[in-house]
């Protein structure tokens, strides 16, 4: 198989990858476990492309998995409130315009107390 089941149906994975990869996009950073964040990347690489891509079609193949979730970005007196998807589109694709991909890093952390799972840290380069 030629990716993690993560121990949930296929429609619940869905929806975990789709979690993770908007709060990705609007964090730029987030702690979870190895196998999850080994899977996330695969997928917010993806819609990383799809927005350096910048059509139509590519915002709309987006759209379609990234949650639709408002972010204020900006500092200062310049602070407004958008999508996920926006802010994708916006602010992170044109930051990779030249990189050909490894958008993202992800950094080992430690064992989790209570069950020992390693976690990580993944972020945007």
């Amino acid at each position: 198989m030629g990716y993690r089941k993560l121990g949930r149906t296929s429609s619940q994975r869905k929806a975990l990858l789709r979690d993770l990869a908007t709060d990705l996009i609007i964090n730029e950073r987030i702690e979870t476990t190895e196998a999850r964040a080994k899977e996330t990347r695969k997928a917010v690489e993806k819609m990383i492309t799809l927005g350096k891509r910048g059509d139509l079609h590519a915002r709309r193949q987006a759209a379609a998995f990234i949650r639709r979730e408002l972010v204020t970005v900006g500092e200062g007196e310049e602070e407004k409130t958008v999508f996920a998807l926006q802010k994708l589109f916006d602010d992170i694709a044109p930051r990779y315009a030249e990189r050909q991909g490894g958008y993202t890093r992800i950094l080992k952390v430690g064992p989790r107390r209570g069950d020992g799972a390693p976690v990580v840290v993944i972020e945007l380069v």
